[in-house]
């Protein structure tokens, strides 16, 4: 293989990696904000539910659409690929258990006071200990 193909294999490969990894983190911003409340993760695990959220979005448009085929990156793929990465985000909320509380707000609030006053105490009692 001569040198000069091989250097434009690398150059097509690479670019078509930052077009995805682009790509992915759009997706992923678009479904983090459309779902609403704190989203865990980071810019990594935002670009990389985007680039599952394309995979899967677009896999299912073209698995339930009689011979559809869609370009993932285009209109079109790319609402399938937010609508992908929405129903992953949705998922993995559901599962972490981050849509359902079984305490009462009022508990909450009680559990964080108490904690607020006991860490307070804490700090009260060593800065005396530290002072004698």
């Amino acid at each position: 293989m001569p040198e000069g193909e091989m250097i434009e294999i690398v150059r097509t490969s690479l670019n078509e990696m930052l077009r995805w990894v682009g790509f992915g983190t759009l997706v992923g911003l678009a479904a983090k904000a459309i779902m609403p409340g704190r989203d865990p993760g980071g810019a990594v695990a935002t670009m990389l539910m985007g680039i599952a959220g394309s995979v899967i979005g677009c896999g299912v448009v073209m698995f339930f659409g009689d011979g559809t085929t869609i370009d993932p990156i285009s209109g079109k793929g790319f609402l399938a690929a937010t609508a992908g990465a929405f129903l992953l985000l949705f998922f993995y909320r559901l599962l972490a258990g981050s849509f359902f509380t079984e305490s009462d707000r009022h508990e909450d609030a009680m559990m964080h006071r108490s904690r607020r006053r006991s860490r307070r105490r804490r700090l009260v009692a060593d800065a005396w200990r530290d002072a004698a």
